[in-house]
């Protein structure tokens, strides 16, 4: 097997991460504001604001403070906080695993409705239980992700009270806690993902289901869970590969906005006080972390393109 691609991939996600790095060292500084007189008020005579600079090292040339800021990220360190002085690294690694628990969390709630609703709704074209599939799906898709929060807050906390409109518990701490904190931002996203899912599984699924090798899996007296499962699922999954890859990045997006709304406490809210607070290396690092995040994810599934189908051959 010719690891050739790989390779490639491997060698172009660096070239990407370098870009990003550059790309997000240079839109930060563009963000109105200062840092020094955040620090020190809007009271500050300008001899101070000019110290500050120096101190901060706001007055060097741009290239220069990049590079040394890249130095930093290669060594795994982002700086320090222009607000409150921690290590910008210790304040990512901290809010990381929350970050990473919600968009796992609305990946699988939106795979658990999209799968089934997806291939039945394509088993059976023009059905009760496909218009059902593809009412839901445009509602999902219609809703934005602030709005469907709020919705299920009033619905499941302040009318039901059957769950926790915001806040956070470790998940080594309590489990129980955690998942019900979890389950509202969680399904807030993965409602979302999954009618996007949802409509795209079907459209693979209807694509295979017409093809003449279905039909003749059938003449061979093969059952429709074995056709489905072995035949038609199995040579829509490329398809289907794409979208979950594409989902899994944007649910990084929208885990930003819903994170904002729940109070839950990972990058997207971190992003949120850095911007607030005009804390430029705070923001370069969440923005960087995520944007390296995006960038695993499409690279693993280049690669498990690689393996899923040996026929695919690359230049």
């Amino acid at each position: 097997m010719n690891y050739q691609y790989i390779l490639q991939r491997l060698i172009l996600a660096v070239v990407v991460v370098l870009g990003v790095t550059f790309a997000v060292f240079s839109i930060v500084q563009l963000v109105p504001g200062d840092p020094a007189r955040v620090i020190l008020g809007v009271q500050a005579n300008e001899e101070n604001v000019a110290a500050m600079h120096e101190r901060m090292g706001l007055n060097r040339p741009f290239f220069e403070q990049y590079f040394s800021w890249l130095g930093g990220v290669v060594r795994g360190d982002f700086g320090t906080s222009l607000i409150t002085s921690q290590s910008v690294s210790d304040q990512i690694a901290a809010r990381l695993p929350a970050t990473l628990q919600l968009a796992f969390a609305s990946l699988f709630i939106g795979l658990a409705i999209a799968f089934p609703l997806g291939i039945i709704s394509a088993m059976y074209p023009r059905s009760p239980i496909d218009l059902f599939a593809s009412l839901i799906s445009q509602i999902g898709v219609s809703i934005p992700d602030f709005w469907m929060g709020i919705l299920l807050i009033l619905l499941f906390s302040l009318s039901l009270g059957w769950l926790p409109p915001s806040g956070y518990t470790p998940i080594n701490e309590d489990f129980g806690d955690w998942l019900a904190h979890i389950i509202l931002p969680a399904m807030t996203a993965g409602l979302i993902s999954g009618s996007i899912q949802t409509r795209f599984i079907r459209s693979a699924m209807l694509e295979v289901l017409g093809e003449s090798y279905i039909r003749t899996a059938y003449a061979k007296g093969l059952s429709r869970n074995v056709v489905i499962s072995r035949h038609a699922l199995r040579n829509a999954m490329i398809t289907i590969v794409t979208i979950i890859g594409l989902q899994m990045t944007a649910l990084f997006s929208a885990v930003v906005v819903v994170e904002i709304v729940f109070t839950w406490p990972g990058l997207g809210d971190l992003s949120l006080e850095a911007v607030l607070d005009r804390d430029y290396p705070l923001l370069q690092g969440t923005v960087l972390t995520l944007a390296v995040i995006v960038t695993f994810i499409n690279l693993l599934v280049d690669i498990i393109y690689f393996f899923l189908d040996p026929r695919i051959e690359y230049a």
